[in-house]
């Protein structure tokens, strides 16, 4: 029987923060995200300049498995930038539009549309055009080298990811069992 109401993605949104403690542990926890993605998915960044969005980028783009040589750049003047791997990814850096009027003028609606991965920096100014069902996360600074991610699941398929992301002694809050038998079992 099907659900003649069904609940808004946004109703029950999944929650995960993640602290690295540098570039590199941000391109990491980037390359395990990205192994996670699929056709059509949508990672909403937000946070100041210099949070981390582009490193969080190059981790992704790794995990999607762009090649190595391929250097990813946050697409501020050209505005997306498509990187070709196991899915292609869109690199959207909406920094300089006014706001969401201006998607139109990017291809924004094909780029949606298609089967590749959407990741879009400074989202924060589009929130009015960017999908019900996406992964939100947001990047502050805790230190010279230390970032917080505000990760923020819309939907089963978000929800499963950050389930997938989080660390197997944290997950008590997903599932039944005791964060500390998986620990034992080693999980």
């Amino acid at each position: 029987m099907s659900n003649s109401n069904p609940q808004p993605a946004t109703r029950n949104p999944q929650h995960y923060t993640y602290t690295s403690h540098s570039p590199e542990e941000t391109i990491r926890f980037g390359v395990q995200l990205g192994r996670q993605l699929f056709p059509g998915a949508l990672i909403a960044l937000s946070g100041e300049l210099g949070s981390g969005k582009t490193c969080l980028v190059q981790g992704i783009a790794r995990g999607l498995d762009v090649p190595e040589e391929l250097y990813v750049t946050s697409p501020t003047y050209t505005l997306v930038n498509e990187y070709y791997g196991s899915l292609t990814l869109f690199h959207l850096d909406v920094y300089r539009l006014g706001g969401t009027a201006d998607l139109e003028d990017i291809g924004y609606d094909e780029i949606l549309g298609g089967d590749g991965v959407v990741v879009i920096e400074w989202a924060e100014k589009i929130m009015d055009g960017l999908p019900e069902e996406r992964l939100s996360i947001n990047l502050s600074i805790l230190d010279d080298q230390s970032r917080s991610l505000e990760i923020t699941g819309y939907g089963q398929k978000y929800r499963n990811i950050i389930i997938a992301l989080t660390p197997p002694c944290s997950r008590r809050r997903f599932h039944q069992h005791s964060a500390l038998d998986r620990c034992r079992e080693g999980f």
